[in-house]
This record gives structure tokens, C-alpha cells and sequence, in this order.
């Protein structure tokens, strides 16, 4: 009878120690990228994730998490529910000239209907990013959506403000990378998860 229970406690650790060692992550130029991120107690799936390169330099990996996966910037734009976007610095980047480049994605991207509803975003944005001065290489910041309480940016796991209210400033952040003018091509395609 012991010699069983035994033999059933190694084959539950064995068990666990494959389920834990395959739990899958994606490497991205060295970022450990989790297949899965928890928002407020849902758990999303990763819809994909890529590097964002400056003319041949890496500056960060971004990924982006849906309660479904998607392959259209329409489709993840049409999700009402919990949404995340992570990005992971590749080198030490001025916190400032971020923040700038951006709003810039967000007014470039914007709807033009949309844009009265994100200047209380844009503003907060701003405030965040000056008050970080640099991010250094492996810093992580996450934007997170959450219906009925809105966006929320985290920097090194500390949230930096109060929540962004209008539902539409989460899918004007989202759409610096998804959009029509995105920050770079081959990342857009990446977190719409398509083959690079």
C-alpha cells in the first residue's frame, strides 16, 4: 500500500513538473513571453507578439491578449471584454520621447469621430510617461482594458493612474500598433498573430 502511494505521489510530481516545464512561452528576442495573462480574474490568451524595430534597431517586444483570438485590428477593436497589451523594453529609451511617439500613434490612428473622447486619455498618457523619465532595457509596462472601469497603464508592475474611463482609449492605444498607420508593419502582423 505504501509502495503505491508512492508510486502515485512521483507520478503527480512528475506530473506537474512536465505540465509547469511545458507551460507554454514564447521567446522574443530573449523575452520570456507567457501564453496566457490574467486581468482582474480572467484569463486571456495571447493573440501574438513581435518585436518593434527603429530603422535595424530593436526597441521593444510588445503582446498583445484577448479573451479570443483574432486576426483582424477590426475583430480585436469589436471585443468588449478584458484586453491587454504588454511591452517589454529591448534597450533604455527616454520616457519622454515614448510618451511622444505615442500620442502620436494614437492621433494617427485615431478616428476622427473618436478624438474629443481620448484627450482626457492623452493627457494622463503624458503624465505618465513624464513622470517616468527612462525606461531601461527589460523594464515592462501593460496597458490593461477592463469593462466598466476602463484602461489602466502599469509600469514595473506599479499602476500609474487613475483608470482612462472612455471605452474607446483602449482601442485608440491598440490601434498605435493595429492601425492603419501602425508603428511598425511586421509587429502589426505579428500580434494579429499571422506568420512573419
Amino acid at each position: 500500500m505504501a509502495s503505491i502511494q508512492r508510486l502515485a505521489i512521483a507520478l503527480t510530481s512528475i506530473s506537474l513538473a512536465l505540465s509547469s516545464a511545458t507551460a507554454a512561452t514564447l521567446d522574443v528576442s530573449g523575452v520570456k513571453v507567457e501564453d496566457t495573462a490574467i486581468v482582474k480574474g480572467t484569463t486571456l490568451a495571447l493573440n501574438g507578439a513581435g518585436v518593434r524595430f527603429k530603422a535595424v534597431f530593436k526597441v521593444y517586444v510588445a503582446a498583445l491578449y484577448l479573451e479570443k483570438k483574432v486576426s483582424t485590428t477590426e475583430e480585436a477593436s469589436a471585443l468588449t471584454g478584458k484586453k491587454r497589451i504588454s511591452v517589454t523594453m529591448l534597450r533604455d529609451i527616454d520616457a519622454n520621447e515614448l510618451g511622444k511617439l505615442f500620442t502620436r500613434g494614437i492621433t494617427d490612428n485615431a478616428p476622427k469621430v473618436d478624438f474629443s473622447k481620448l484627450i482626457p486619455g492623452l493627457a494622463k498618457t503624458g503624465e505618465v510617461f513624464s513622470s517616468i523619465k527612462t525606461l531601461k532595457t527589460g523594464d515592462e509596462f501593460t496597458i490593461e482594458y477592463v469593462p466598466g472601469s476602463g484602461t489602466t497603464f502599469s509600469v514595473k508592475g506599479v499602476q500609474q493612474l487613475t483608470p482612462v474611463v472612455e471605452p474607446e482609449y483602449f482601442n485608440a492605444v491598440m490601434r498605435i500598433w493595429l492601425g492603419p498607420q501602425p508603428a511598425d508593419w511586421k509587429l502589426k502582423d505579428a500580434l494579429l498573430g499571422k506568420p512573419a
